[in-house]
């Protein structure tokens, strides 16, 4: 069942600005691959760190929990304000915390210090991540799919620029210069774009005539009273947790394998399997969101994420199994990072779809928080492979989780989405 579309009349500042709309889009993806690293290049510093200060793994990767937790559970504040006040200032904000969170990491010397940067970290690029996707959300109503999903696609793809200058550097024993530098180009390439960031005013944007739409601005409380509100949260929760293990634990993994500094040769250059699989996983990350995110344009955000999460069960089943040969490694962590971007794009799509965009910044807010709930496993993952001395038993779990949310997908979502919208 689809939504009743009314034919809207022409508005002229819409015409006369159709193209700006994708200055917005050009400068949101800007920001979001300017932020990618300290979430998708954490994992080449925890071994140098560990072999630098002998701290356990598990202490280390303690900062990444706190980094996602303060990024995601600061959202719907920040959404809140992305509302308020525009993406402008609160992006040129997050900029600045992106930058400043490396650039103490160069200077730290205890996991104090560590903790106090990936804080600062998770403040900064919740800003820029949650104003960049509500501002793609809110310009392209009319192609939502495409939008969110190039804009959460370059923060999934961005670090594979430079990953292997980053791991470069690392390996000639320069890490601290690595966070210092880095860092400090990443916050201003972010501040100078947020300088001419904004969201669309009245009229310059039109609904969609095939995807199923409310046609109604829902506030927070109302859109937490409904039965969609908690399924997307729930749904996210289980097909973020195996990709955020897999992107904090990736290069530990590798090590544990036996595959870390295994060359993979492909005849005209060769590469050693972590760099290999983090370059791969960057870019097949970012393909997934705007891939995906224009799939689910045509043929409906449940089916698109039943296609995506079914294949990242597989894949994460398959890592399990035959993640000793380095070939097998990359070629599958890539698979994974496949299946597992587009949940950034589909489910922000979703959430506008059903509770349209006046106070999505604040709705998108709370229901991201479920990645900061599929944080908390990270470190349990560390816990339950030292103690069974496999990672079999974790990736089996959440390779079921994925393979659950996918039936979802298609049992619970689509019909429960259907209604919702109908009644809206």
């Amino acid at each position: 069942m689809t939504s009743t579309t009314t034919t809207s009349p022409p508005y002229p500042s819409a015409q006369a600005k159709a193209g700006y709309r994708w200055v917005q889009l050009i400068l949101g993806v800007v920001c979001m691959v300017a932020a990618a690293n300290i979430q998708y290049a954490w994992t080449l510093f925890v071994p140098e760190i560990q072999k630098t200060f002998g701290w356990q793994r598990a202490g280390i990767q303690i900062a990444f929990t706190i980094f996602v937790l303060v990024q995601t559970w600061l959202t719907p504040f920040e959404g809140y304000l992305i509302d308020r006040f525009g993406p402008r200032i609160i992006v040129l904000i997050g900029g600045f915390f992106t930058g400043l969170a490396w650039i103490i990491d160069s200077y730290a010397a205890s996991l104090t210090g560590y903790y106090v940067a990936a804080a600062v970290g998770g403040i900064g690029v919740g800003c820029v991540y949650a104003s960049c996707v509500n501002n793609a959300i809110k310009w392209f109503p009319d192609r939502r799919g495409l939008a969110v999903g190039f804009t959460a696609g370059a923060y999934g793809a961005g670090s594979a620029l430079t990953i292997i200058p980053i791991a470069n550097m690392i390996a000639n024993g320069a890490f601290q210069a690595a966070f210092f530098w880095y860092g400090l180009i990443q916050g201003i390439i972010i501040m100078l774009a947020s300088l001419t960031m904004r969201a669309p005013q009245a009229g310059e944007t039109r609904p969609s005539t095939i995807v199923p739409q409310s046609r109604r601005d829902y506030t927070l409380l109302e859109a937490a009273k409904t039965p969609v509100f908690y399924l997307l949260f729930v749904m996210f929760t289980m097909t973020v947790t195996g990709g955020l293990m897999a992107v904090a634990q990736l290069g530990p993994m590798s090590q544990d394998l036996g595959v870390k500094d295994l060359k993979v040769d492909l005849y005209f250059f060769a590469l050693a399997a972590l760099p290999f699989a983090l370059l791969l996983d960057r870019i097949m990350n970012g393909i997934s969101r705007p891939l995906f995110g224009v799939i689910s344009d045509y043929i409906g955000r449940e089916n698109a994420m039943f296609v995506a999460f079914m294949l990242e069960g597989l894949g994460i089943t398959a890592l399990a199994t035959f993640g000793g040969n380095p070939w097998a490694f990359v070629f599958l962590s890539g698979v994974v990072f496949l299946a597992w971007g587009e949940v950034y794009s589909l489910f922000s799509a979703t959430s506008g779809d059903a509770f349209g965009t006046k106070n999505i910044g604040s709705i998108y807010g709370v229901l991201y928080c479920s990645k900061g709930v599929a944080s908390l496993l990270v470190p349990i993952g560390n816990l339950i492979t030292e103690a069974t001395g496999t990672w079999s038993t974790v990736l089996y779990t959440v390779s079921g989780m994925d393979i659950l949310a996918a039936l979802c997908a298609v049992v619970l979502l689509k019909p429960v989405l259907r209604r919702h919208v109908a009644n809206a």
